[in-house]
């Protein structure tokens, strides 16, 4: 039977303070309140600034890579200054620190990029030469492997920040999250959806994941209504690809898993940064054999890419 939490001192829910990240911390309470029949003070939502969204005008490869935007949610976390946190999976270490665990993830959203543009409709009108702007460095290396005459800008920033820039002339057109623009109510930014077979997404993708202290055993309990399994096999295998591949912030991998009938499908591809070569492939197999799937793709690209591929 699930342990009612004591509402004489609210459920404490960790998060950056972007508009998107809120969203998602929201959308995890509403989850928890329907599931639980709780009414909203009974949680509390705790803004934590991290250290990717303080430090805006350099690349993230410049100052460390992922952690970047949840270490300090997991240190107060691991400190009982918050009770979960709430990520967006993408940015999630493959690692995590002891005595932390992700064992929640809600239903998962559109795992496609989106073409944003206030004057072209796709990737192929862009005109030649034209300015792109993207802070990440998987999208740059798909549009430079496509598009070599594309100039390519950094783009940092949360969503609001990125349509500013296309606003004032910085780039043509940039590249969103199809799943951060509908839990924000703003898919009509977006020119297209592009489909995964033209730019393979980031891992996780459109996943949002809940992590908890191991050892709490009450929001454990609160939490397993929440999870969606079909999102954590999916999830498992492309993290799996990710961690043996050493994936961060500075290598450009993508990679989707999809639930087909009683199958699994894992896609996936590493790039050189400079979108000079592809190397990519993919499995199939059982639901449960997504980890090891991701483990097998992961070594037959680097083996196919050779030493040092990503980082030429």
């Amino acid at each position: 039977m699930t342990q009612m939490p004591d509402t004489s001192r609210p459920i404490k829910i960790g998060t950056r303070g972007s508009v998107l990240a809120l969203a998602q911390a929201h959308e995890t309470r509403d989850r928890m309140m329907a599931a639980h029949g709780l009414p909203a003070d009974a949680f509390e939502i705790v803004v934590i600034k991290t250290t990717g969204d303080r430090i805006t005008d350099r690349p993230l490869k410049e100052i460390g890579g992922k952690g970047l935007f949840t270490r300090e949610i997991e240190e107060a976390l691991t400190a009982g200054a918050i009770d979960i946190a709430v990520h967006s999976m993408k940015d999630m270490p493959t690692l995590q620190p002891d005595g932390l665990i992700i064992d929640c993830l809600l239903p998962r959203e559109d795992v496609r990029d989106a073409f944003v543009s206030p004057h072209f409709g796709s990737i192929s009108d862009l005109p030649l030469g034209a300015t792109v702007g993207s802070s990440s460095l998987r999208r740059r290396a798909q549009l430079a492997h496509r598009r070599p005459d594309l100039i390519l800008v950094e783009f940092r920033g949360n969503v609001q920040t990125r349509l500013k820039k296309l606003d004032d002339g910085v780039a043509v057109a940039t590249f969103l999250a199809m799943a951060g623009l509908r839990r924000l109510n703003m898919v009509h930014v977006a020119q297209s959806g592009i489909d995964p077979a033209e730019m393979l997404p980031a891992v996780a993708q459109g996943a949002i994941g809940v992590e908890r202290r191991a050892d709490d055993t009450r929001i454990a309990d609160l939490l397993k209504p929440l999870h969606d399994a079909e999102t954590g096999l999916r999830v498992a295998a492309e993290r799996a690809f990710l961690k043996r591949l050493d994936g961060s912030c500075q290598t450009p991998i993508a990679g989707l898993a999809e639930v087909i009938g009683d199958g699994l499908t894992l896609r996936g591809e590493i790039l050189r940064p400079d979108g000079s070569a592809v190397v990519s492939g993919t499995r199939n197999g059982g639901v449960a054999d997504g980890a090891a799937m991701g483990t097998d793709l992961a070594e037959e690209l680097l083996t196919r890419g050779g030493p040092g591929f990503m980082t030429l």
